[in-house]
């Protein structure tokens, strides 16, 4: 073996450059990234050559021309500067390693000016030489990149096309932007605007340009915080009746930045596992803010990923948070703020009777119209309240007595297509109702809300026989079919009776009940209780091709219409399309 020596400061840049800088879209990453910390307001990213030529120039404080040097040396930075530092990162960047891995691999010129100076500075490095000289500029730092991986020609071997590689620098850009809609961006390929934000802070906006209108309104909010945590969630998640066909639409970040999170990701999975098809993901933009020292990310040179100190903690708030978006539910006050909470003085004593509402201190809300309670406690001091101001303005009493509520409108059905369809007129178009999945949907959310689910005993059931495997299955899982209103007796190692099922699909066969429980299991023991309930639900609705009276289909789109979740059936598949009355309007040629 050769003897030891020490490798020059060229070559150990290049080999930490490996680690750092895997293709263009890293420099762009770490260059983009210096910006946003910087507080630049503008950022604006030019590729040309194959993607291995890079610009970009923000409008960010600039680099002090005393330390200009020292920022390209390796671990030079000044976001960090203790071992504590490293459990309370505030910013993108804090490494100090990405400058000086792109000068080992690409003639780099930056020119950069701060607030306090009249000039700028402008510095040169090629093989990780610097050379600074004074220019004129404005406030803020142009990153100009040529010749990406010039000295290194196997690295370029392993570069894909130049589409394919503007592709992930798209993505990139995209994702920040998405993370930063305070900040405006804007990004050209061979001197062509390919993507351009305003800058508005308004993350929907952002969304829009960065994507599409059509987008945003398959949108629904999020927005959580758990003050004893210090936990915030906020972004916006697609209904489940929109989907995609891979995860790249997942754009999920910790505290604004962008991770690659599984347990975040595991969340997201879950909240949609009966909304949406298997092999189809939501549209995800999500910004979970946590205290930095409850989160470490310093796992991984690239920064992406994260360590949680209660991940347990994590997942279960992200969950709860999608959940409580798709069933419209977003903060509209900070509960732990009294100041916050509405005064009820002038409110009908009857309006703050509600049914399953969630506790928060002594105040309660409602998460499906975000209206805010008050419990016993609180209500006793209001009537107090009241009789207060009965007593000191006698001319002014007033007395709550109950008010009735106006009845829900009829729905405007004009008739049944295929007898499978029920067609709603509204004002703004037309809906198309999958009969069977609506139903299926209020059964199935009704089923999960009841503690005890009425059965109805059977006194003639069929023998069913079954497989050693799956007469295992059953009666290890016995309690779980009791608990949802199955009653099963084994006559035989293999052979068995329904003795009650779920009153609601009492007319059902039981040996076709239990098959298709069997079907959906598959050998997958994961969820059982809820693909029992989803054969539960499936089997007691309405069928396709039954026909139906007006008065039937009412109580079916009323029910439905009641649902948390109204998009999809428990198997994932869509209960309803919408068409415009515009759309319609226009395919006949008329303006109305």
């Amino acid at each position: 073996m050769a003897r030891i020596k020490q490798l020059s400061k060229h070559l150990i840049n290049q080999i930490a450059a490996g680690e750092v800088i895997e293709r263009p879209a890293s420099v762009v990453k770490e260059l983009v990234e210096n910006s946003v910390d910087a507080g630049a307001t503008k950022i604006s990213i030019e590729i040309n050559n194959d993607c291995r030529d890079i610009r970009v120039a923000d409008n960010g404080s600039g680099i002090h021309p005393d330390d200009i040097m020292l920022a390209f040396s390796k671990h030079a930075t000044s976001k960090i500067s203790t071992d504590e530092d490293l459990f309370d990162i505030h910013t993108l960047g804090f490494r100090g390693e990405a400058l000086s891995s792109i000068i080992s691999i690409s003639k780099l010129t930056c020119t950069t000016r701060t607030a306090d100076f009249d000039t700028g500075t402008k510095v040169k490095c090629e093989n990780s030489e610097v050379k600074q000289t004074e220019t004129g500029c404005a406030i803020g730092t142009i990153m100009d990149i040529k010749d990406l991986f010039y000295n290194l020609p196997a690295r370029l071997k392993f570069l894909k096309n130049t589409n394919t590689e503007f592709s992930y620098i798209q993505e990139l850009v995209q994702s920040i932007a998405l993370a930063h809609p305070e900040c405006s961006f804007e990004l050209k390929k061979f001197g062509k605007t390919i993507l351009q934000t305003s800058g508005q802070n308004n993350l929907l906006q952002t969304i829009k340009e960065v994507y599409s209108s059509d987008v945003i309104s398959n949108l629904k909010e999020v927005l959580k915080t758990d003050q004893l945590s210090h936990l915030k969630i906020s972004g916006y998640v697609s209904t489940p009746d929109y989907t995609r066909s891979s995860k790249k639409s997942y754009h999920i970040y910790i505290n604004s930045r962008t991770v690659k999170c599984p347990i975040f990701q595991k969340a997201i999975d879950t909240a949609y596992k009966s909304l949406i098809a298997s092999g189809k993901y939501p549209f995800v933009v999500l910004n979970l803010e946590i205290p930095t020292s409850d989160v470490d990310v310093n796992v991984h040179p690239t920064k992406k990923e994260v360590r949680y100190k209660n991940t347990n903690q994590v997942f279960n708030f992200i969950y709860t948070s999608i959940q409580a978006g798709l069933s419209n539910y977003t903060e509209k006050y900070n509960l732990q703020n009294p100041e916050q909470i509405p005064q009820f003085q002038n409110t009908n004593i009857i309006d703050f009777v509600q049914p399953k509402l969630e506790k928060e201190g002594e105040v309660f809300f409602d998460k499906k119209d975000d209206t805010i309670y008050l419990s016993d406690k609180e209500m006793e001091q209001q009537e107090k309240n009241f009789e207060k101001i009965d007593n000191e303005n006698p001319e002014q009493r007033q007395f709550f007595v109950p008010v009735e509520k106006e009845p829900e409108p009829e729905e405007n059905i004009i008739g049944q297509y295929k007898n499978t369809y029920i067609l709603v007129e509204k004002e703004d178009g037309l809906e198309i109702i999958d009969q069977h999945i609506a139903e299926e949907r209020y059964i199935y959310e009704k089923l999960m809300s009841e503690k005890n689910i009425v059965s109805q005993m059977l006194f003639v059931s069929d023998v069913i026989e079954v497989s050693s495997s799956e007469a295992e299955l059953i009666k290890e899982n016995i309690e779980k079919f009791e608990k949802f209103g199955y009653g099963i007796e084994f006559l035989k190692d293999n052979e068995l009776i329904f003795k009650k099922v779920p009153q609601m699909i009492a007319k059902v066969n039981p040996k076709e009940i239990l098959a298709d429980i069997l079907e959906n299991i598959d050998g997958n023991l994961d969820r059982l209780e809820e693909k029992i309930l989803i054969t539960t639900s499936c089997k007691s609705s309405v069928k396709a091709g039954q026909k139906l009276s007006t008065w039937q289909m009412q109580e079916i789109v009323k029910k439905w219409r009641t649902t948390k979740m109204p998009y999809t059936c428990p198997h994932g598949r869509p209960i309803v399309k919408f068409f415009p009355h515009k759309e319609i309007a226009g395919f006949f040629q008329r303006n109305a």
